[in-house]
C-alpha cells in the first residue's frame, strides 16, 4: 500500500445530509490508503465490490454488446468438432442442444440477479448460500474456468500463427499471452471500445465460411447428418456417447460468470428502459449459449467438411477447416484471411478471460491475505498459469479436461441457481443479495455444502466408480444433487447461516452515499456496512481487508433464528444494527 487514496468514484456529486460521517472516536486508526492500482477505479473496475450506479454509465445495448463480444471464441469450434469426431453427429447434436438448454435455464436467474444488484459472480455466490469464506473455493473454480479457456483459445491463436507465419508453437503461445494484456489493463471502458470496433469483422468472418460451403458444396450438410465419428463406429444414438458429449459441452456453464462481469454494469431498471433492459439481460446473460451452440454445431460441420483433406488431427484445429472452407472463393488468400479472423476472435475472448480471471483472483486472495494490491497485478498471474497449460499441450487432452471440469462447475452453478429460484422465493434465504463480510457467516452449508457433496459424487462417478452410465452423465448428477441439497439444507438449518446479523439497508436502487470511516471516500449505501469497531460506516473493501477486528460485529448481534425477509428499503448510514 502507498499513500495514494482512492477517489470517490462511486459517490454522487454531493453526498446526502443523512449520509454524514459519524464523528471519529479517539481509538480510530489512521486513514487507510490504497496503492495507485486500487485507487484508479477506471482501471480497477470495482473488482472486489458492488458496482455503483454512478459508474453504470453505459446503455443496456452497450453492456449487452460488450458482453456478447466476449463469446467470439473459437473453442466452440474445437469443442463441437471434438464431440462429433468422438461420438458421431447424432450424439453430438443432441448433447450440444441438451447442454445449451441446461446452461440457458440456469443462466436466467443469475443474469437477472447480477444486473439488478450490481455484483459479479463471486459476490453473488457469497449471498446465494455460500458465505463469505465459503465462496473462496468458487473463486478458484471460476479462476480455473478463465485460465483453462484462456489456454484453449491461446492454443488456437498460436496454431494460426504457426500456419500463417511459421512461428513455432511455444513462441506462439507466448505471443498470444502477451497480446491481450494491454486491452485488459485499462478495464471495462477499453474492453467496450475494443469489442465494438472488432464486432463487424467478427460477424462477417463468422458467417462467411458457411455461405461459401452452402454455395460450393451443399451436399456436405446432408452428409454430415450421417457422420458416424472419426472412426465411423458411432452411427445413431448412444446413451453413453450422448452423456459424454453433453458433459464436455456443459463445461461452458461457467461462461455465465464472464457474462456477469459485464452485466453488473447494467444501468438501473426503470419504467422507461424496462423492455430494453430485460432484452439486454436475456441476450447478454443466458442468450450467449444460443450463439455458442450454433458455433459448436457449425465448427463440427466445418471440421467434417475438411476431414478428407487435412485428416482428423488437423481438422480439430479451427484454423484448418476454416481455411479449407474459404479456399474455393479466395484461393491462396484463404490462409491470411483465416489467420486474421482467428486472431481477432481470440483477442476478443481472451481479453474477457484475462479480465474475469483478474477479478476472481482478486476476490480469492483478498479474503485469504486481507490485502489487495490491485486487479491489474492478478492479470499476470492468470495469463502465466494459462501459458504453462499451453506449453504443456493441454489442447490435446481437451475432452478429458473439460469433462472433468464440468462436474465441479455445474455443481457450483446449480447450487447458486437453486438458491435464487427456490430458496429466496420460499423465504428459506433472504430475498436480496448480501455480499458484505460484515453481515455474512464465514461458511453457509446450504450452498457450499451442496456444491461440495455434489462435486465429490459426480467426480467419483466421472472416474467410473458407479458404472459407465453414471460416468457419462456425471455432470447431470452434479446438477441434480446440488439443486436438491441446497434447499434441503437451507430448510434443515432454518436459513440461520445466511446472515450473521440483519442489514437494514438492502435496497439496490439507493444512490445515497456515506463516507467510509477507514479510507475517507464516499460510497453508495449498498456498498457500506455499519462497523461497531470503527464506529461508523465502512466500505465493503475496507471491511474485507480489515485484519484486526476479528469479526466483532457478528458477535455483537444475534443471528436470525429462522428465514427472514429483509427486502426493506435502504436507510441512512446513521442507522445502527
Amino acid at each position: 500500500m502507498t499513500d495514494v487514496a482512492p477517489p470517490s468514484a462511486s459517490a454522487s456529486p454531493s453526498a446526502s445530509p443523512s449520509a454524514s460521517t459519524p464523528t471519529p472516536g479517539p481509538s480510530r486508526p489512521p486513514r487507510r490508503d490504497y496503492a495507485k492500482a486500487v485507487a484508479d477505479e477506471s482501471r480497477e473496475d470495482y473488482s472486489l465490490r458492488y458496482a455503483p450506479h454512478s459508474f453504470r454509465r453505459w446503455s443496456p445495448l452497450m453492456v449487452a454488446s460488450t458482453a456478447l463480444g466476449g463469446i467470439a471464441y473459437l473453442a466452440d469450434f474445437a469443442i463441437g468438432s471434438s464431440i462429433a469426431f468422438s461420438y458421431g453427429f447424432t450424439n453430438a447434436a443432441l448433447a450440444i442442444l441438451a447442454a445449451a438448454v441446461v446452461i440457458f435455464l440456469t443462466g436466467i436467474p443469475i443474469a437477472r440477479a447480477v444486473a439488478k444488484y450490481g455484483v459479479d459472480m463471486d459476490l453473488l455466490t457469497r449471498g446465494a448460500g455460500f458465505g463469505y469464506f465459503g465462496s473462496t473455493l468458487t473463486s478458484l473454480i471460476y479462476a480455473s474456468f478463465t485460465f483453462i479457456f484462456f489456454a484453449t483459445e491461446g492454443s488456437i491463436m498460436a496454431q494460426a500463427f504457426r500456419q500463417a507465419l511459421h512461428i513455432p508453437l511455444p513462441i506462439g503461445y507466448l505471443i498470444t499471452t502477451l497480446i491481450v494484456i494491454p486491452f485488459v489493463f485499462k478495464g471495462m471502458a477499453a474492453l467496450a471500445r475494443m469489442q465494438a470496433w472488432t464486432q463487424p469483422v467478427w460477424l462477417v468472418g463468422m458467417v462467411l465460411p458457411f455461405v461459401i460451403l452452402a454455395v460450393t458444396s451443399p451436399s456436405t450438410f446432408a452428409e454430415f447428418g450421417s457422420f458416424g465419428g472419426a472412426d465411423g463406429t458411432h452411427q445413431g444414438f448412444s446413451a453413453v456417447g450422448f452423456g459424454m458429449g453433453m458433459g464436455v459441452a456443459l463445461s461452458l456453464i461457467g461462461q455465465i460468470g464472464e457474462q456477469a462481469d459485464y452485466l453488473r454494469f447494467m444501468p438501473a431498471k426503470t419504467a422507461e428502459n424496462r423492455r430494453r433492459w430485460n432484452l439486454a439481460v436475456m441476450a447478454a446473460g443466458p442468450g450467449w449459449v444460443v450463439i455458442g451452440a450454433l458455433k459448436q454445431l457449425g465448427g463440427a460441420l466445418l471440421a467434417f467438411a475438411a476431414l478428407g483433406a487435412v485428416g482428423s488431427t488437423r481438422a480439430l484445429e479451427p484454423i484448418e477447416p476454416y481455411m479449407h472452407a474459404l479456399r474455393p472463393w479466395f484461393g491462396g488468400a484463404a490462409l491470411p484471411l483465416a489467420a486474421i479472423y482467428v486472431v481477432v476472435s481470440q483477442i476478443k475472448i481472451n481479453s474477457t478471460n484475462a479480465y474475469s480471471g483478474s477479478l476472481s483472483w482478486s476476490n480469492f486472495f483478498s479474503r485469504l491475505t486481507h490485502r489487495h494490491p490491485g486487479r491489474v497485478w492478478y492479470i499476470f498471474l492468470n495469463v502465466a498459469i494459462s501459458l504453462v497449460l499451453m506449453e504443456m499441450n493441454m489442447f490435446s487432452a481437451l475432452n478429458t479436461l473439460l469433462g472433468f471440469y464440468s462436474n465441479v462447475g455445474i455443481a457450483w452453478i446449480a447450487a447458486v441457481c437453486a438458491d435464487l429460484v427456490i430458496n429466496k422465493p420460499l423465504g428459506l434465504s433472504p430475498r436480496y443479495i448480501e455480499f458484505k463480510r460484515a453481515y455474512l457467516h464465514s461458511v453457509n452449508p446450504a450452498g457450499f455444502g451442496a456444491m461440495v457433496v455434489a462435486s465429490i459424487l459426480s467426480i467419483t462417478a466421472f472416474f467410473g466408480a458407479f458404472g459407465p452410465y453414471l460416468r457419462a452423465f456425471s455432470p447431470l448428477l452434479a446438477l441434480v444433487v446440488a439443486g436438491v441439497l441446497s434447499p434441503l439444507i437451507a430448510w434443515a438449518t432454518k436459513g440461520r447461516y445466511y446472515l450473521a446479523r440483519p442489514n437494514p439497508a438492502t435496497d439496490p436502487t439507493v444512490t445515497e452515499t456515506a463516507e467510509c470511516v477507514r479510507c475517507g471516500s464516499a460510497y453508495e449505501l449498498p456498498d457500506t456496512a455499519q462497523c461497531p469497531v470503527h464506529k461508523g460506516a465502512i466500505c465493503s473493501l475496507c471491511c474485507s481487508l480489515e485484519a484486526d477486528c476479528h469479526d466483532a460485529c457478528k458477535r455483537n448481534g444475534p443471528a436470525p433464528a429462522g428465514p427472514v425477509d429483509l427486502g426493506m428499503p435502504g436507510r441512512s448510514p446513521s442507522s445502527r444494527t
